[in-house]
């Protein structure tokens, strides 16, 4: 059976372009919606269109329509949404995503998969040699393997990023220092402009699927719908080198997306230990080459991603559980925790031994510094009266992060219209290379020009356990207040120490607040932010600018094609506002910087905290996930309380505007998800969706297939048809046609590619029954997701199609359906139908009557908001006239009802 898998003929990929172009498609619905019927005139119909079949090529989908391209310059024609039209860009959380009819198509276009592996004959055979020995324990293997080497990748990811924004800052500093301005920033142009074009220029022309943070592909890929290209090792290698060099260079952008992006990847290549692109295939651990099992450790590799970036193991396990997956078991808790606890032990163990790739010697000793990213050194009491502020915060943060989730997405719509209507492909790559290059050109001018508007700070402390602010004063034994001494001179005077006491260290230097939050990366910038007992480190101005500007140049750099996250960035945006709110309550209040007090509390590094939080979770509409690792993050537990409230208040005034960042791009990929929990309005009232039936929302009629069917009738199916897979009946002892399971399509292409399995009708089935027949098909065999040589089985499948001898011969699909397929009758509550389909992850659930008759179809895009919204307005439209109908058939029959 290598032929399943290999190419049948030498075609060359120029001849198959070509005929590909001159497809002649039909009406193109969701590859997995049936919407033919079993009757006979509906099969009919389909196998009527012989006559085109000759320019039907199918693609590696095994559909004739293509997948969808990169989405970065595609853009729909019928846009003709508002500005600021309620289900676009701004749409609160109960409304459902408005989409264009061209935006449909394309959301149609996405193949989905089930979450369980078909339940076939083969498939049991399959299973049974696998063996039950060493199930377990080799689930738990790989999951230790995932997690050390996303752990690695981590360790990787941040040094290399260091040493080249170190090496930047260093050569900027020593013409700062000459205060030779124009030198300095054309030396710090020059060398970020190469590492920012060499970012994007390998996203751009080698994998356009490793740009962005890549969590909405995963997440919608883990929801049950295959987005092309995502867990491929070439996507790995381009996403790192990215990352390392956008992120390095200054782009105000983060590393921790692509991290969780590229932890997904090792659990989907590692966990297989196969790789078509490196063409390796080691017979190790085959058992876990299932949906199911691939899923699940693609979920760990995200989880760990997380724990690595941010050296959190219980916040990458919420994160997964709470955004990125949709499937959870408690067996699949404990083991993603074990791969999160691997995955930051493997960080930190090498961040313990080298620094900057430099062995320190320390090897097994984990410092705090390094391996909690904004250690908080000192806490402090939590008081009712903090929560005034704290709320203050959490609105704060939730109205920001709608204005981000809104102004990002109207930039990237914006982006992929002017990029919609280059017609050269050139300009087009041209333009997304060199967008990133003029953000890192601003930013790098900003960073070295902006900090001459601001004038230069003395230092400031508190003379005795209380008392006035000082200036001139470095620091008071006595008092915590005090300015940090890694602060950037920029041109100002580095001064002296003029004197000393006992307790007191005085001296003439000054620093500039620009630059010491410009300078260096976003992370040492944050680590500014969150100190404590600096309440006079930054002012009004610093602070309000830094956060104008960086919002501006966040929410346009995480568009633009490089390997970027925010989620660093989201931190910095809520650090910069907490800390305004905090500074202001000093301003109001005063002061309070001692170690314990009734008004210790009021810390503007506490705020910054407090904001940070409320960002994140306003932007991302996470809880769980969030407030974990902010803890983690800080290894401050005590204003876990504060932090929960923001992050609270923050995510409902968010949820009032738009839908979570993560959704909201997924939406306008065009990238099918079905939420945890179903929303349709209609008429601006919420509906409830028990009083509604599955019968309601199905595709119906519907194309099914015998359990012995011809290999013309598959093949005209196959070629005329764009249906993802197609319920098989089965005629009972009455005779009546019942539902017997379900096959893919893709199932129906391999075994039309074995010719062994063909037997003309009038032969004995009996052949067929026999443990050991010839024309038997593997397991492994059937589990493909695409084809290697779509022109030759395009070829052959025409063949059958047009030959009259193939008309005679059938295959007997029995063993290879899926028997487990669910069916729900067609009066099932359609609020319990979706949940049963998101839940179980089903790619088809058949409908069927009161005698198990096939009557509809559910598949994903039924179940999509503004999918259900259509038929159910459709429905309540027809309701009146059908009970009008109802009630004037009872009058004539003479019978009496009450209404």
């Amino acid at each position: 059976m290598s032929a399943v898998v290999g190419n049948m003929t030498g075609g060359s990929n120029d001849q198959i372009q070509r005929e590909a172009s001159v497809i002649e498609e039909g009406p193109v619905t969701s590859t997995d919606t049936q919407e033919a019927s079993p009757a006979t005139p509906q099969k009919d119909e389909a196998l009527s269109t012989r006559g085109n079949l000759r320019h039907r090529i199918l693609q590696k989908t095994g559909l004739s329509h293509p997948q969808p391209k990169d989405d970065t310059v595609e853009y729909p024609a019928d846009d003709e949404y508002g500005l600021f039209e309620q289900g676009r860009d701004y749409e609160p959380v109960y409304v459902t995503h408005k989409y264009t009819k061209e935006e449909q198509r394309t959301l149609s276009s996405f193949e989905s998969v089930d979450y369980l592996p078909p339940h076939s004959e083969i498939y049991k055979k399959w299973l049974k040699n696998q063996g039950p020995l060493g199930y377990n324990m080799g689930r738990w293997v790989i999951m230790g393997l995932i997690g050390f080497f996303v752990g690695m990748i981590g360790f990787l990811l941040h040094d290399l990023i260091e040493e080249i924004a170190h090496l930047k800052w260093h050569l900027t500093r020593q013409f700062i220092d000459d205060k030779d301005f124009g030198l300095a920033c054309v030396v710090a142009i020059s060398y970020s402009l190469v590492f920012i074009i060499f970012s994007s220029f390998i996203v751009v022309f080698l994998r356009p699927s490793a740009g962005g943070s890549g969590i909405p592909e995963v997440t919608g890929f883990l929801n049950g719908t295959l987005v092309r290209h995502i867990f491929n090792v070439k996507t790995l290698a381009v996403k790192f080198f990215s990352c390392v060099a956008a992120v390095g260079c200054g782009l105000p952008v983060g590393p921790e997306g692509p991290m969780i992006h590229m932890g997904a990847l090792v659990g989907a290549g590692l966990s297989q230990f196969q790789s078509e692109t490196l063409r390796i295939n080691i017979p190790v651990f085959e058992r876990f080459r299932t949906s199911e099992d691939r899923r699940n450790f693609i979920s760990a590799g995200a989880a760990a991603g997380v724990a690595s970036a941010f050296g959190s193991p219980v916040g990458g396990l919420l994160f997964s559980m709470e955004e990125v997956s949709s499937f959870w078991t408690t067996t699949l808790s404990w083991q993603i925790f074990f791969c999160c606890m691997i995955s930051t032990f493997t960080t930190d163990l090498f961040n313990s031994a080298f620094d900057g790739f430099k062995y320190t010697g320390g090897f097994g000793q984990f410092k705090t510094t390094r391996y909690i990213l904004f250690n908080i050194e000192r806490g402090i009491d939590v008081n009712i009266l903090m929560f005034i502020p704290t709320i203050i915060i959490g609105l704060i943060g939730g109205l920001l992060g709608a204005i981000f989730t809104i102004l990002h997405l109207k930039m990237t719509r914006g982006r992929k219209r002017l990029l919609a209507n280059i017609k050269s492909e050139w300009l087009q790559k041209l333009l997304r290379i060199f967008e990133p290059a003029l953000i890192i050109i601003l930013v790098t001018i900003l960073s070295v020009y902006l900090p001459q508007a601001f004038g230069c700070s003395k230092f400031t402390c508190i003379q005795g356990a209380s008392g006035d602010v000082s200036v001139n004063c470095m620091n008071d034994t006595r008092n915590p207040l005090h300015v940090e001494a890694t602060v950037e001179t920029y041109t100002c005077t580095k001064g002296a120490i003029t004197g000393a006491t006992n307790t007191t260290v005085y001296t003439n230097g000054t620093y500039n607040e620009m630059a010491t939050l410009m300078f260096g990366t976003l992370e040492n910038a944050v680590k500014r932010l969150f100190s404590r007992d600096t309440h006079l480190q930054f002012g009004y101005g610093s602070l309000l600018t830094m956060l104008v500007i960086y919002f501006l140049l966040i929410c346009w750099a995480t568009g633009t094609s490089v390997a970027s996250g925010a989620l660093v960035p989201m931190l910095l945006v809520g650090g910069l506002y907490g800390r305004v709110v905090g500074l202001l309550m000093t301003s109001m209040f005063g002061v309070h910087s001692e170690d314990f007090g009734y008004w210790a509390w009021m810390d503007p590094g506490v705020f910054s905290l407090i904001g940070a939080a409320s960002f994140f979770g306003g932007v991302t509409r996470l809880a769980l996930a969030v407030t974990v690792i902010m803890m983690e993050l800080t290894n401050d537990v005590q204003i876990l309380l504060p932090v929960m409230v923001s992050v609270m208040v923050a995510k409902w005034v968010g949820d009032f505007f738009t839908h979570p960042i993560y959704h909201a791009l997924l939406e306008l990929k065009c990238i099918p998800l079905l939420d945890p929990e179903p929303r349709v309005r209609i008429n601006r009232e919420q509906l409830n969706l028990e009083l509604y039936t599955a019968g309601d929302i199905m595709s119906s009629p519907v194309i099914t297939i015998q359990t012995q069917e011809s290999v013309s009738v598959l093949s005209t199916l196959m070629l005329n048809t764009t249906h993802g897979g197609f319920p098989v009946i089965r005629k009972n002892q009455n005779g009546t046609e019942c539902f017997f399971g379900i096959i893919t399509r893709m199932e129906v292409i391999v075994l039309l590619k074995c010719e062994s399995l063909f037997k003309p009708f009038n032969e004995s089935e009996e052949s067929l029954e026999e443990e050991d027949a010839p024309s038997w098909v593997e397991y492994d065999q059937l589990n493909v997701h695409k084809l290697t040589d779509p022109h030759e089985t395009s070829v052959m499948l025409h063949r059958y199609a047009t030959d009259p001898q193939y008309g005679n011969i059938y295959i007997d699909l029995k063993r290879f359906t899926n028997q487990s397929a669910l069916s729900i009758q067609e009066k099932f509550s359609l609020q319990r139908t979706y949940i049963i389909f998101r839940t179980l992850g089903l790619r088809h659930l058949t409908v069927v009557d009161s005698q198990n008759i096939v009557v509809g179809v559910i598949t994903r895009k039924d179940l999509m908001g503004f999918y259900m919204e259509e038929r159910l307005e459709e429905k309540l439209k027809r309701r009146p006239t059908m009970e009008l109908n109802d009630l004037q058939n009872r009058n004539e029959d003479g019978t009496n009802h009450v209404v």
